[in-house]
Parts: C-alpha cells; structure tokens; sequence
C-alpha cells in the first residue's frame, strides 16, 4: 500500500497559483505531481474560503492599546523625573564647583 503524500503549505500554494494563472485542467495538475484531483478542488476551496479573511481589515484592540498607552506614559514619566534629577545634580555641581574656586 502506497503511503499518502504531505505537501507543504508553499507547495499547496505554487499549485493552486499554476492552476488559477494558467487556466491549466485540475487533471493535468494532479497528474503533474502526483496529487489527486480532490485534494486540489479541497485546496481551492479551503482558498477561496479563507480569502475575505484576508482581505477583511483587522478592527484594533483597545484594551492592547490602552495598554501600551500606559506603558508609553509611565515610561515618559520616567524619563521626565531622570530629567529633573540630572539637571539638579549639575546645578549643584556648578555651584559646589563655584564655591570652590571662589567664583560667584
């Protein structure tokens, strides 16, 4: 008994391509490589199934995004405090300088 042959997504994909840009019969196809013709009108059909998926815009998750929002605000907090706290240690470096050098 022959073992079934597994074909790869790609290949699946290269032979529905030839059959549709080609217009070539689904029995020359299946004869081709070795596949049985109703694996191939599953295949395009499975195909054209799923196409308005594709070609269906994805709506945006807002909890994802209200996260990320979050994240992007506490992150510039963040940002803002180490701001702060660098300008006020260089102004106390200026000024510890001055006064060591007697300059005011």
């Amino acid at each position: 008994m022959r073992q079934r042959k597994h074909y790869t997504a790609e290949q699946k994909v290269m032979i529905l391509r030839e059959l549709l840009d080609n217009d070539i019969p689904i029995s020359q196809l299946a004869e081709k490589y070795e596949v049985r013709p109703n694996d191939i009108y599953n295949w395009k059909k499975k195909l054209f199934e799923s196409a308005t998926e594709i070609f269906t815009p994805k709506p945006c998750n807002s909890k994802q995004i209200s996260a990320e929002q979050k994240k992007i605000e506490k992150l510039q907090s963040k940002l803002k405090d180490r701001d702060e706290a660098i300008s006020y240690l260089l102004r106390e470096n200026i000024e510890i300088k001055k006064s060591i050098y007697g300059e005011n």
